[in-house]
């Protein structure tokens, strides 16, 4: 198996120590998974192109980061073994987040995990306004990644939003969702050769100014009914 995830990991940018932190965390999802579901990938190939796709936005992050919904660890842990930045994890999974908590101190990392929703930690003092970068990997709909990631910014901070197909719809009605969370979309950037080569992209969107209680709404609400999205526009 180590050299099937060599092998896999190959062409990945990274120093020699960074490699090699990258490798274990591979080979400890692939063992955890095959008894516990926490990611679809079960095979070194699969893992591997997690992590590129995660790496792909390093350039953008800067520390302190939080991740919402890390899910089997996808982007914060190849983030925080890649840049070296204090990195929140928020996973309410808790089989999920027992992993991500081990397996961070295994490797060394500067990595805390939050097991609770992110519309729950938003309220903590600690962490609201607290970040100068903020990443959601695996939620639909760019105007619920939104609301749950801008909270958690400090003003001027960047949350840095991995999408795929993004129709005119939803980046008029995410345009409309930054402005209401005090934050502005400054960058759509397409990323290629990542993810098997379908499109991707990166959006950069800015907190300008801090916003009031209001947001993030109770939970499950901003998935339910993702804001300025209108009715039949496709969610």
């Amino acid at each position: 198996m180590t050299g099937e995830i060599e092998r896999a990991l190959g062409d990945v940018s990274v120093g020699e120590r960074e490699r090699v932190l990258l490798e274990r965390f591979v080979a400890r999802l692939l063992e955890r998974n095959a008894a516990t579901n926490l990611s679809a990938a079960r095979d070194p190939e699969a893992v591997a192109a997690h992590v590129r796709d995660s790496l792909a936005i390093a350039e953008f992050v800067r520390g302190p980061l939080i991740d919402i919904g890390s899910g089997g660890g996808f982007p914060g842990i190849p983030l925080a073994i890649a840049t070296g930045v204090p990195v929140t994890l928020v996973e309410s999974t808790g089989k999920k987040a027992r992993f991500l908590a081990d397996v961070a101190e295994e490797l060394g990392l500067s990595v805390v995990v939050r097991a609770e929703r992110a519309e729950d930690a938003a309220r903590d003092p600690q962490l609201r306004e607290a970040f100068a970068s903020a990443t959601a990997r695996a939620v639909s709909n760019t105007c619920t990644v939104l609301e749950l990631t801008v909270p958690f910014l400090a003003t001027g901070g960047v949350a840095v939003l991995q999408r795929g197909r993004f129709e005119d719809a939803e980046r008029a009605a995410a345009t409309d969702a930054a402005l209401v969370l005090g934050a502005q979309l400054v960058e759509e950037r397409l990323v290629a050769g990542v993810e098997g080569g379908d499109e991707r992209r990166v959006l950069l969107v800015r907190k300008t100014a801090p916003i009031g209680q209001r947001f993030p709404r109770r939970a499950g609400i901003p998935a339910k009914r993702p804001l300025c999205w209108k009715a039949g526009d496709g969610a």
